[in-house]
């Protein structure tokens, strides 16, 4: 009788017969296999990607922690001893502003190793006013305040946080998973409760505080430049008058062909003086937007451009007095600012209404190049629009032509009440 020997091929592969093997493994070269022919898994990490970037994230979380807390305190404690001095609030400002700086970096550590995105917090509204409203702005920044607090009270957590990780690492590996989770979740309520962006209350009241700086320092400075006309102009032109007729009484009876001219002279001096008033009482107000409106007002201005402008205006009915206002001296701005710069040939102004809004486009086929900050006044309108939620937009590049386009909320005219 014969036995038969038949060789069974393991799970995952064939077999056309039998291997030799010694006790090290097999002859020819195969992957190692178990007891029973079963082929081992190939060796991997035992925790997962996510968990290994919130551990890196904990364990950096003493350095950076170091880092804040010295910079803050350092920070705080200079700029409030030097208070009393010259230098003391500029630096308090201006380690606020590098305070922002650290929030950021720390909303980018969080968005790459905890997955936490957060919005960049709005930068601090920009203001030509001069240095010290630059101060005031930075000193009561909230983003900047809340980033130091966030970084005083991050040293203890990145002490604790750091111990307790490196401990677990190689103690409680088991549950490294469970506790680094833990440990994060605090720090994202941590960066989402202390470097988020304001809210959009907040945010609104910092604009209106912002607007309602434009509005003091326009209003401030056009009484200068109402006091400084009448100075320089209808002041002096009235103290000549004055003494010119002072002049002309003393020669009356001595030489009556000299007063009869000093007369004449003074009336020419009266003559301009009253035309000097006008125009100043034209650049307050001009009695022709009061009495007809926008449309004829536009028309009246346009009349003193240096080049033929074509004015359109769609309104059926009056805008608020002070929207109405702005925007004549808009375009009375503009249309100046077409005559000294642009070099244009023709230009024009069209004024219409949609939904609430009052929308001005003035165009030019000048040079171009017109600019914010080219020294024409555009940044001046610029404010002065966006003190009331107005916007200002330039479409001017060189070569022309040159559109702007402002744009300012519509409020209805209401009845004034009787005198």
């Amino acid at each position: 009788m014969t036995e038969r020997i038949t060789a069974v091929a393991p799970p995952g592969g064939t077999s056309s017969g039998t291997t030799a093997e010694t006790p090290d493994g097999p002859s020819d070269g195969t992957p190692d296999r178990t007891p029973d022919g079963d082929r081992l898994p190939s060796p991997r990490l035992a925790l997962g990607r996510r968990t290994w970037q919130e551990i890196a994230h904990l364990l950096a979380n003493l350095p950076v922690s170091i880092f804040g807390f010295v910079y803050v305190v350092t920070m705080v404690s200079t700029g409030s001893a030097l208070a009393v001095t010259v230098v003391g609030l500029p630096l308090l400002a201006g380690g606020l502003l590098g305070a922002r700086q650290l929030g950021k970096l720390e909303r980018a550590r969080a968005r790459a190793l905890l997955g936490l995105r957060i919005d960049e917090p709005s930068p601090l509204p920009v203001r030509r006013t001069g240095f010290f409203s630059w101060l005031w702005s930075s000193l009561k920044d909230p983003v900047g305040w809340r980033t130091v607090l966030y970084d005083l009270i991050r040293l203890p957590w990145g002490v604790l946080t750091f111990t307790v990780t490196l401990v677990s690492f190689f103690v409680l590996w088991p549950v490294l998973p469970f506790i680094a989770r833990g440990l994060t979740n605090v720090d994202r309520a941590m960066v989402r409760g202390l470097l988020s962006p304001s809210d959009e209350l907040e945010r609104r009241i910092a604009e209106l505080e912002s607007d309602r700086g434009v509005v003091v320092d326009t209003a401030a400075a056009d009484l200068r430049r109402i006091e400084r006309d009448l100075h320089d102009g209808a002041q002096a032109r009235l103290v000549n008058l004055a003494m010119g007729l002072g002049l002309a009484k003393e020669k009356l009876t001595e030489d009556p062909r000299a007063a009869a001219r000093m007369v004449d002279e003074a009336h020419g001096e009266v003559k301009l003086a009253l035309q000097e008033l006008r125009d100043l009482a034209r650049g307050i107000h001009p009695a022709v937007l009061t009495d007809r409106g926008l449309d004829a007002a536009l028309s009246s201005v346009a009349t003193r451009c240096t080049v033929p402008v074509k004015v359109t205006a769609d309104l059926r009915s009056r805008p608020a007095a002070a929207i109405e206002g702005i925007a004549y001296f808009t375009v009375s701005e503009l249309l100046q600012n077409i005559s000294k710069h642009s070099g244009a040939r023709s230009a024009s102004v069209d004024v219409w209404r949609t939904d609430r809004r009052l929308l001005i486009q003035v165009q030019d086929d000048g040079r171009g190049g017109a600019r914010l900050d080219g020294g024409t006044g555009m940044a001046g309108l610029a404010d002065r629009l966006g003190a009331v939620d107005g916007l200002f937009v330039i479409d001017s590049p060189p070569g022309g032509p040159t559109t702007i386009t402002a744009e300012l909320p519509w409020r209805d005219r209401q009845d004034e009440p009787a005198r």
